[in-house]
């Protein structure tokens, strides 16, 4: 499965893609959605911009079937520690989701991360996404036992809909 480095030509076919995948009505096609406790972006060009200029080593990676098609899905990928990479909004086109093709950009992107020197990812997940952290951990993240706090009132993230909002830190052996 090919993965390509985006551009900022790019981006945003990216933000409307993971907005499509985790918020509003469009998210509710995938079982990733975020719509009943978070409403609002997921993420928009400004901030993707802005976090790619200023996170070294940081990249966006498209899945298309070819640099022509559709684009298929996106994942975030950056070096966090020695050894260490960060992986964020893995996105799948919701419409699309069923069909098992998250494992499968998943495990590309880990390849990737590898290939750049990467012997463990690290990733965050909202804690209340009791299925998203099981499917994960039937790919190898186990949490950690740290918690991150969730960014109430920075609205570049979405509205929460709930007070019991915090991300579990997940992170996988290569």
């Amino acid at each position: 499965m090919p993965l390509y480095p985006a551009t900022a030509a790019d981006l945003p076919a990216i933000v409307d893609l993971v907005n499509s995948a985790y918020r509003g009505e469009t998210s509710r096609q995938g079982w990733t959605t975020e719509a009943d406790y978070l409403e609002g972006q997921r993420t928009d060009l400004a901030t993707l911009t802005r976090d790619l200029a200023e996170t070294p080593g940081a990249a966006l990676f498209m899945w298309r079937d070819d640099p022509d098609t559709p684009l298929l899905g996106s994942v975030w990928l950056e070096p966090a520690e020695p050894g260490v990479w960060y992986l964020g909004m893995l996105t799948v086109r919701p419409d699309l989701q069923a069909r098992r093709l998250g494992r499968t950009l998943l495990h590309a992107a880990e390849a990737v991360a590898e290939r750049r020197g990467a012997r463990r990812i690290r990733m965050t997940v909202v804690n209340i996404r009791d299925t998203l952290i099981a499917w994960y951990g039937r790919r190898g993240y186990d949490p950690t036992g740290e918690t991150r706090p969730f960014p109430y009132g920075d609205n570049r993230f979405g509205e929460p809909l709930r007070d019991d909002l915090a991300f579990v830190v997940l992170e996988k052996a290569l």
